[in-house]
């Protein structure tokens, strides 16, 4: 699929089928988040993937009851390394730069599902100090976002966009 056909179908999926996700798509999903761009090249990130259904289930909970998360076949927890950001550009790599690499590694790995057929869905909203329980994730890695991953059961609309004349400005406001 054309990269800018992939930006206009990719959709936030909330809904799977029982269909598993094989090995292969998965790797070439996160090795598309390795791609991804971080400041100075740190690449602050790890990837948690869950398949077991009783893991799955903590972290729906843990995720506001969200129960899609559950349905899917594979759940990526995206970690940020805050430390390791840390090390070189001080408390701004802690609080801002982890945060960003971290979500270019997430939308490569959505568009990545996408291109393959695969839908995902970016979840924020959840419960970090449980999720962190539940996986036993250390200090200084923070979880950011939850990802479930599977066949999508739906192909919701496309969602309405600001047109660009509102959101583009050249020099000055």
């Amino acid at each position: 699929m054309d990269i800018f056909e992939v930006f206009k179908a990719r959709r936030s999926i909330r809904s799977f089928t029982k269909e598993d996700v094989s090995e292969e798509d998965l790797m070439k999903i996160l090795e598309a988040a390795r791609w991804a761009p971080s400041a100075g090249n740190i690449q602050p990130w790890e990837f948690v993937v869950i398949r077991r259904p009783e893991i799955k289930r903590e972290i729906a909970r843990a995720a506001l009851n969200q129960t899609f998360i559950e349905e899917a076949p594979v759940v990526i927890v995206v970690c940020a390394d805050g430390n390791r950001s840390g090390w070189v550009y001080g408390s701004r790599g802690v609080n801002l730069y982890c945060i960003q690499d971290t979500a270019a590694a997430i939308e490569n790995m959505l568009l990545a599902a996408c291109a393959l057929g695969l839908g995902a869905c970016w979840v924020g909203a959840f419960n970090e100090e449980r999720v962190r329980e539940i996986l036993r994730i250390p200090r200084g890695m923070r979880p950011v976002a939850i990802i479930p991953l599977g066949h999508p059961a739906e192909r919701p609309s496309p969602p309405h966009k600001r047109p660009l004349k509102e959101i583009v400005h050249y020099e000055t406001f």
